[in-house]
């Protein structure tokens, strides 16, 4: 059989691995050597490979992480209160497979965004569903989806992602409307689905921040009794990365 229309069947058979595989071994001669099962092996493999990529970068395409943030960059010697054991402990991601939360909480710039970006990164690299959202990013799209009558679609979707990241919770006053939907999102995935969320407040002024009582008491229920917690202390990293770029780069002379 002639290999050109055998590497078109393969894309209409939406094999593009299989058939890119075929090609490089029609590059390389001295595969010819090897026997039909290491040759249709190394074409399998290569599918499976294109599919994982592909399924990658639909997810994190899906997931809108904030910032570009990866677990393996994480440096847990950094002096801001990262116990190595705890971080270790929630990168596992064994807490997404039970249905538990974990809350990072913080001054501001700590990495505490960074944080929970890379574990999302990580979470769609094991093929778990993510999604992610600054709260006011969230607080738009839930007026965007009232407006068009869909705040029940848009709350079906959040149900159905493994993972939901709520970054910078408490940086700004909520509506008594936008608590009564986030009781409702959380309540969806009480259980059934992980959160993630990310805030400059201490957990025990969440109660305070959320105003009404007994919503309050409902969301934090939800949230905080079932959850891994990480605090994280000490200076801004932003502050010394900034100072360390000026000692590296020092500013020219007025005369040059």
């Amino acid at each position: 059989m002639l290999t050109e229309p055998l590497i078109q069947q393969l894309h209409q058979l939406r094999l593009a691995g299989m058939a890119a595989a075929l090609e490089q071994q029609l590059s390389f001669p001295d595969l010819s050597d090897r026997s039909f099962e290491d040759r249709l092996g190394i074409m399998i493999q290569h599918e499976f490979t294109e599919r994982a990529t592909h399924r990658l970068a639909m997810r994190l395409r899906w997931a809108k992480l904030p910032i570009s943030a990866c677990i393996e960059d994480i440096d847990t010697r950094s002096p801001r209160g990262l116990d190595p054991a705890q971080f270790a402990q929630v990168s596992d991601l064994g807490w997404i497979r039970e249905h538990l939360n974990v809350l990072i909480t913080g001054p501001t710039g700590v990495g505490k965004s960074y944080l929970g970006a890379a574990l999302a990164h990580s979470a769609c690299r094991a093929d778990f569903s993510v999604r992610c959202f600054r709260l006011p990013r969230l607080v738009e799209e839930l007026a965007r989806y009232a407006a068009m009558q869909r705040r029940s679609a848009f709350f079906r979707q959040l149900a159905k992602a493994d993972l939901l990241v709520l970054d910078d919770f408490g940086i700004a006053p909520l509506s008594d409307e936008t608590v009564r939907d986030l009781l409702e999102i959380l309540d969806d995935r009480y259980d059934r689905r992980s959160t993630l969320i990310t805030s400059q407040l201490p957990i025990d002024q969440w109660h305070a921040y959320l105003g009404d009582r007994t919503v309050a008491d409902a969301i934090l229920d939800r949230v905080v009794h079932n959850s891994y917690r990480l605090i994280l202390k000490g200076e801004s990293m932003r502050r010394h990365k900034t100072v360390g770029s000026k000692s590296t780069n020092p500013s020219k002379s007025k005369n040059s």
